[in-house]
């Protein structure tokens, strides 16, 4: 077994490694002037079981292509089995037809990642499940969760504990998450008039003097998360923390994080977290390395990886 890195998160890649007891493989990956991606692999791979660890996050389409380049020149290499382990899948949101004439990205770039020449992907949290079913190679769906409550139960007040949807579509997750809390439930209705833009209409369950844990797979903008704090609080919540797999926080939202009513807002290390996130007093971040490098370790053996989450 072999791991290799793209640039999307070298730490989590060098994290991963300390946990398998495993340096990573040497790979050159460089941009000539007009910035074309260009990949060599120094070290022999052939018959290897490969590894590469490439999030498709900002930028994204650099950071694809770092990937697809990299499986490539591994099939090139002769490396027996190659698996792409995408702790964050970039165009996860692009699963459906949203209107007339529009894409269904997660497909073409399922398809990209699949005729480049990998065995087997593995990715963590992915926003839409059926993304799975767009791949012709095994697909492993990791959860965060498990993750996730081990933190709440280590750093939240426990008592008067409320898990919060922040949509009706993330319900599956924040009940997954109750769940292993012994938590209620509630849910944020909301009415989405333009993208990126979100407007709560009301809370369905009695949040009053409750510690409330909002769940979401991805915090983009944050607008949704900021405007589900605030309608929790106005309904009289205790307070409102956050657990996000995915922290993409684009443009201006550390600050409106920073801003907003939200006590904390922890997410992975599934992206490469930024200066502004590392300096936010309200952001932490938690490790995903355990839990990707158990599942490859788990992969490379031919072990159950669904285990993990029993």
């Amino acid at each position: 077994m072999k791991l290799f890195s793209g640039n999307s998160n070298r730490s989590l890649a060098e994290s991963i490694g300390d946990y398998l007891e495993l340096p990573l493989g040497q790979a050159m990956v460089r941009r000539f002037a007009d910035q074309e991606i260009f990949v060599e692999i120094q070290e022999n791979v052939r018959g290897e079981d490969v590894f590469v660890i490439q999030s498709t996050s900002f930028p994204a389409n650099d950071h694809l292509m770092e990937l697809l380049i990299i499986i490539d020149a591994m099939r090139r290499a002769s490396a027996r089995r190659i698996t792409a382990v995408l702790p964050y899948f970039g165009y996860a949101r692009q699963d459906r037809k949203a209107g007339g004439r529009t894409p269904i990205s997660a497909k073409l770039v399922s398809n990209l990642i699949t005729e480049a020449g990998a065995d087997r992907v593995m990715t963590l949290d992915l926003h839409a499940g059926q993304i799975q079913g767009f791949f012709d190679i095994p697909t492993d769906n990791l959860f965060a969760v498990p993750l996730l409550a081990r933190d709440i139960k280590e750093h939240q007040d426990l008592e008067n504990l409320m898990v919060v949807s922040p949509d009706v579509g993330g319900v599956v997750r924040a009940r997954a998450l109750a769940k292993r809390l012994d938590a209620p439930l509630a849910i944020v209705d909301k009415r989405r008039d333009r993208p990126g833009e979100s407007e709560v209409m009301n809370i369905i369950g009695d949040v009053t003097g409750r510690n409330c844990i909002l769940i979401d797979d991805i915090i983009d903008s944050g607008g949704t998360l900021c405007n589900a704090a605030d309608a929790l609080m106005k309904a009289g919540a205790n307070s409102a923390s956050a657990y996000i797999t995915h922290g993409v926080l684009s443009g201006g939202a550390v600050r409106r994080i920073a801003a907003s009513s939200l006590k904390e807002l922890v997410i992975t290390d599934s992206i490469q977290p930024t200066k502004a996130i590392e300096e936010a007093e309200n952001i932490r971040v938690v490790t995903t390395a355990n839990l990707l490098g158990e599942a490859i370790a788990r992969t490379a053996s031919e072990e159950s990886v669904s285990s993990l989450f029993d």
